[in-house]
């Protein structure tokens, strides 16, 4: 599910947005003062995207862009704003804001605006590596083509991904991803990495992405 964070202080409207937007399975949390979700965006800082209105309460919109923008290069800023002056559509692009959609508007158009924000930053974000995920619809592309991946290779190979570099030991793996899923215990943790290796091409005598670390577990790199 694709997670934003909603900075409008028009409450009926945010809570319309989100009801709408969660049929379009997309989180919304909301804060109606731009300092206060300031101060929630520095807190939990795993938001997909900032969907920001411009007439706000002791903050201008603008301010919060430049701000969020300084402090999160690659997070998607959408503007939602009334403003609709082609100068004010410049300033926010100048400081850093993704797309600017006009209200009154659809709330699907905003869903998919979202989604290909996500998408393009996607592709500009790991063009130059071998594998990208896509979260939202749980896929791994490697050199641009989708794989097929069960569930649990899908969730192993996402821990890992995100971790990359990380010496991850076969007890987080397997706590994360669930005792349920794996019965026989760690030995299948070996298992499960021996095909998931095999779909993504790796060689296990002289693997490429997943490395074995001694004693420890698995290391990932995205070469």
């Amino acid at each position: 599910m694709i997670e934003i964070l909603l900075i409008e202080d028009d409450l009926d409207l945010a809570e319309l947005l989100k009801y709408a937007l969660a049929k379009s399975d997309i989180g919304v949390t909301i804060s109606t003062n731009p300092l206060e979700g300031l101060k929630i965006l520095h807190e939990k800082n795993t938001f997909d995207a900032l969907v920001l209105d411009l007439g706000l309460p002791d903050l201008d919109g603008l301010e919060v862009c430049k701000s969020v923008r300084l402090s999160y290069a690659s997070l998607p800023i959408i503007i939602s704003s009334a403003r609709s002056e082609t100068l004010d559509k410049i300033k926010g692009f100048e400081l850093g804001a993704d797309d600017y959609i006009v209200k009154p508007y659809d709330p699907i158009e905003l869903a998919y605006r979202l989604k290909t924000i996500l998408r393009r930053g996607l592709s500009a974000n790991d063009n130059h590596k071998t594998f990208c995920v896509d979260k939202q619809r749980r896929v791994v592309i490697k050199d641009k083509k989708e794989l097929l991946l069960t569930k649990a290779e899908f969730d192993i190979f996402l821990y890992l991904y995100e971790k990359e570099g990380m010496a991850i030991p076969r007890e987080d793996i397997l706590i994360n991803l669930g005792q349920s899923k794996f019965q026989s215990g760690l030995k299948s943790i070996d298992v499960a990495i021996g095909r998931l290796r095999q779909k993504i091409g790796d060689d296990p005598k002289n693997p490429q992405f997943i490395h074995p670390v001694r004693g420890i577990g698995y290391k990932f790199i995205n070469a």
